[in-house]
C-alpha cells in the first residue's frame, strides 16, 4: 500500500495538466534515483501556493514543481551558479532551473544538480 505522503505527490502530479504530467514523473524519478532513502514532502512549504512536492535528508535539498510553461526543479543555492555552463540555455534563478514543456527534461543533468544540492545542504549541515 503506498504511503500518504506518495499520494499527495501523485496527487500534485495529476493536478497539473496532462502534458506535464510524464516529465513531472520522470523529474521525480531522477530525483529519487539520486537521492534513494530520501523522504518525500508536501507540507514543507506553508504558504499557499507553495505546496510543491520536495525531498529531505534532515534536511530539504530539492524540489519539483509546475509553472506554466515551465517544469522546474528548485535546488539549494549555490548549486545554479555553480552549474551555468551545463544551464546555458535553460531559464534559471537563484534556486530554480525551468525545463520547457514539451521537451524531454534532461535526466542526467537533474540528477547532476539534485547530487550537488544534497551536498550543499550536507556541508552547511556541519
Amino acid at each position: 500500500m503506498p504511503k500518504r505522503k506518495d499520494i499527495e505527490v501523485e496527487e500534485y502530479i495529476a493536478r497539473c495538466p496532462k502534458e506535464a504530467q510524464g516529465e513531472l514523473a520522470r523529474i521525480r524519478a531522477a530525483i529519487r534515483a539520486a537521492a534513494p532513502g530520501a523522504t518525500e514532502r508536501t507540507d514543507y512549504f506553508q504558504w499557499p501556493g507553495y505546496s510543491y512536492p520536495g525531498f529531505d535528508y534532515d534536511g530539504m535539498f530539492a524540489w519539483f514543481s509546475f509553472k506554466k510553461p515551465h517544469l522546474r526543479l528548485h535546488v539549494r543555492p549555490p548549486v545554479i551558479q555553480n552549474h551555468r555552463k551545463e544551464l546555458a540555455g535553460y531559464p534559471t534563478s537563484k534556486a530554480v532551473v525551468n525545463f520547457p514543456m514539451g521537451k524531454a527534461v534532461p535526466v542526467t543533468l537533474v540528477k547532476k544538480l539534485v547530487k550537488a544540492s544534497i551536498k550543499v545542504m550536507k556541508d552547511r549541515s556541519k
